[in-house]
């Protein structure tokens, strides 16, 4: 009895075709899943919220370059009182000398009355506003003010590179589901054309056109067909559940994705490092690195500042009469010149100055890294190129021996066995495309990361 050629033969356009799912329902797009992905995800939360607190630092720091304004207080009472008495009497005058300027007796006298003063505190109570501003603190003030800043900005680069691997290691899962699902559907064509093959040998022996040995050989490819259908299955739910991680669904949610993996193209745009995050954010390191060093040589500069006083006085009674009672204002500046300490500033500085220097090798060292990254990407994703070309014409190839192998067994030119493997090879060379496909997106992802192509 003949065979059907037609259902044994699946050209590359159907190779991702629709495959059976586990539930119904909206299909969830890459894009859905990223987002999903970003609005879930516990370490982006903690990298935004970092992000937020380096944000409220640099605002703290740039406001050093204001005066500060204190409203001041102060209230009490003492019972310390007494009298100063100064006993009067007749006081000789004096007048300047011509000649020398000075004051000497000019031999007449002067009566003093004396002082009898009763002086009383009781009561009293300060109260006013100051204004300081720094003017020059050695650079203390601008050397922090730029550490909060790139501090800031490493924050806001940190969260990027976080968006990145979140959508990295998202894109990778759901490709993977898409994978699982295609190698079920391999699975399953392939047990398809084993269950036809087992029909006709089953009617060929029954007219004694084949031998029995065949359909047990028949029999054991199938045999083997539906377990690599369960392990399919058990492959695509193991995936499931791993994209609900990644975008924040529970883990036993049904759900549903595209069919087709995303068109990648595949193109080399970018062979260097400079667009990476990780870049970046080692030169802000040196940058802070070398802030440190200004900041630990402020210290031994001087620093100049100005402050300003306005203040309403009540205190201290004499005779019964308030002293002070009123506003009073000052004015005042201030010079702090360092003089020595024992050179702990200047051990600072140098512990600074290895910092930076350290900085400074760890940066060259893991430049050096990503460009070795980056190389190692562009190299495997030309070879995927390849391969998928190559897993391309394996699987026609394929088909076209089993259509031949086919016919040879059907006109008794070939053996079952030589049957079963053009089927095996067909299957083995299906089920390699689907993976050249996956591992072609994968190198292209990888490469993207590794060119900094990923920034969100």
């Amino acid at each position: 009895m003949a065979l059907c050629a037609a259902s044994l033969l699946f050209a590359p356009s159907v190779l991702f075709a629709s495959v059976g799912q586990e539930s119904v329902g909206n299909i969830l797009t890459l894009e859905q899943c990223r987002s999903l992905a970003l609005q879930n995800n516990k370490d982006l939360a903690s990298a935004s919220r970092q992000k937020a607190a380096a944000e409220y630092t640099y605002k703290s720091y740039r406001a050093n370059f204001y005066p500060n304004i204190y409203a001041q207080g102060m209230a009490g009472y003492s019972n310390a009182d007494g009298t100063l008495a100064i006993a009067g009497g007749n006081l000789p005058v004096l007048t300047p000398n011509p000649a020398t300027g000075t004051l000497v007796p000019n031999g007449s006298y002067a009566y003093f009355p004396g002082l009898d003063l009763k002086y009383k505190t009781e009561m009293f109570y300060i109260a006013g506003v100051s204004l300081e501003q720094p003017v020059y603190m050695g650079g203390k003030v601008r050397s922090a003010y730029k550490l909060a800043k790139i501090g800031r900005d490493v924050a806001g680069m940190n969260e990027s590179l976080t968006a990145t691997e979140v959508i990295v290691k998202t894109e990778e899962a759901y490709v993977l589901l898409v994978k699982a699902q295609q190698m079920k559907e391999v699975a399953i064509k392939y047990n398809a054309v084993l269950k036809e093959l087992m029909e006709n040998v089953e009617s060929a022996c029954k007219h004694g056109l084949k031998p029995h040995n065949d359909l047990l050989k028949v029999q054991v490819k199938l045999n083997e067909s539906e377990l690599a259908i369960r392990k399919a299955e058990n492959a695509m739910r193991l995936a499931m559940m791993n994209l609900c991680h990644y975008i924040g669904k529970p883990l036993t949610s049904k759900i549903t994705v595209s069919d087709k993996l995303p068109n990648v193209t595949g193109e080399v745009t970018v062979t260097d490092i400079t667009e990476r995050l990780e870049y970046s954010m080692l030169n802000k390191q040196v940058e802070a690195a070398d802030q440190q060093v200004k900041l630990a040589r402020s210290e031994m500069l001087p620093q100049l500042g100005i402050k300003g006083m306005y203040n309403y006085m009540n205190a201290l009674k004499i005779n019964d009469s308030k002293l002070f009672d009123g506003f009073t204002g000052a004015a005042m500046v201030s010079l702090k010149v360092p003089i020595f300490h024992f050179r702990a500033q200047h051990n600072k500085v140098k512990a600074a100055k290895e910092q930076l220097a350290l900085a400074e090798a760890e940066k060259d060292s893991k430049d050096e890294l990503m460009l070795l990254e980056l190389t190692k990407a562009i190299n495997e994703l030309t070879e995927a190129q390849l391969e998928r070309e190559i897993a391309d014409r394996s699987l026609a190839q394929a088909e076209e021996n089993m259509k031949l192998s086919k016919s040879g067994y059907s006109n008794g030119l070939e053996t079952l066995s030589d049957y079963l493997e053009a089927q095996a090879l067909w299957q083995s060379a299906y089920a390699t495309k689907v993976d050249a496909y996956f591992q072609l997106y994968l190198k292209n992802l990888s490469y993207m990361k590794a060119a900094g192509l990923l920034n969100r």
